[in-house]
């Protein structure tokens, strides 16, 4: 049985940082991780990846070929992988029988919660190799300082989630730039917890813009409370307390704590209703560990690590 994330969420809400950041905590925490590029749009990747899409097909050809956009051009790839999904399997093989999988999916949301393709090759994945994945779905949190743009960040998390169906975490990620964009109309919590939307309502009727459409915004909101699956974790890449809980939630969602407990059924069942009670970020030789593991991590991250 093998382990891993899916990391998927609009450009430039920090996938391949989180990708790079992440295999370099698990690595310090003693796990053999292998990242899978899948973004054929991605050319400067800062990890080295067990797998490359572009060694499948690159998304200046699919443009350039079929004159497309790179919209359309990501589509076409997505579809071209899901058609030669034995190249990928044959290239994860290898993988898994001791590494913990990261798949770096491009920022094409429509791949995400409206077109197929993406979805199936998951799935195809999932049966076919026995792998256990939890979808890590990252949000801007510049995003909590714009109501309108917050509750686009919840239809389009609402729709992720019931378009994959995989275990699904949402994460607002660079949470220590948050107060960079503006005071936050509320605290952290209300936008983490997604409980109340009316509050949203006040706030939104400021804005001329989406005054006009409060009643349709009224609706959404509603939408998004009724199914009541959203919420978020938080998520600063570069503080070591924050990615080892983050870890912490991973690893309930996709099993991986099970995988090595011989236990009833009633056993798990209490494992997995309690806290997490194991310490991820705390090593007492960490600079003998970075020397094990020959990880270079950006200077800033020395602050924590």
């Amino acid at each position: 049985m093998v382990f891993g994330q899916v990391v998927i969420g609009p450009p430039g809400s920090g996938k391949t940082t989180y990708c790079n950041g992440m295999s370099q905590f698990l690595r310090l925490i003693g796990r053999k991780v292998a990242v899978i590029n899948l973004d054929p749009a991605n050319d400067a990747l800062p990890y080295e990846c067990a797998i490359n899409i572009e060694d499948l097909i690159k998304l200046s050809d699919v443009m350039m070929e079929h004159s497309l956009g790179p919209n359309g051009g990501l589509v076409y790839c997505m579809d071209y992988l899901e058609k030669n999904i034995d190249w990928l399997e044959s290239k994860l093989k290898p993988l898994l029988k001791d590494h913990y999988l990261l798949f770096d999916f491009p920022g094409q949301v429509e791949l995400f919660f409206l077109h197929s393709n993406a979805k199936n090759v998951i799935m195809k994945l999932i049966k076919k190799l026995n792998l256990r994945l939890t979808a890590i779905h990252l949000v801007d949190a510049h995003l909590c300082s714009d109501p309108g743009k917050y509750v686009s960040a919840l239809l389009l998390s609402l729709s992720t989630m019931l378009h994959l169906e995989l275990p699904h975490i949402n994460v607002l990620s660079k949470i220590d730039l948050i107060e960079s964009y503006g005071k936050l109309a509320f605290n952290l919590d209300f936008y983490t917890d997604v409980q109340d939307l009316s509050y949203l309502q006040y706030h939104l009727d400021q804005d001329p813009r989406s005054a006009k459409y409060r009643k349709l915004t009224k609706e959404l909101c509603e939408v998004v409370e009724d199914y009541s699956l959203v919420n978020f974790s938080t998520l600063d890449i570069q503080d070591k307390e924050s990615v080892g809980n983050l870890v912490k939630l991973i690893d309930k969602s996709n099993g991986y704590i099970f995988a090595s407990i011989d236990a009833s059924a009633v056993e798990f069942s209490k494992i997995a209703i309690r806290q997490v009670d194991w310490d991820y970020y705390r090593y007492p030789f960490m600079h003998t560990c970075l020397r094990w593991y020959g990880v270079v991590l950006p200077q800033q991250c020395f602050r924590v690590w």
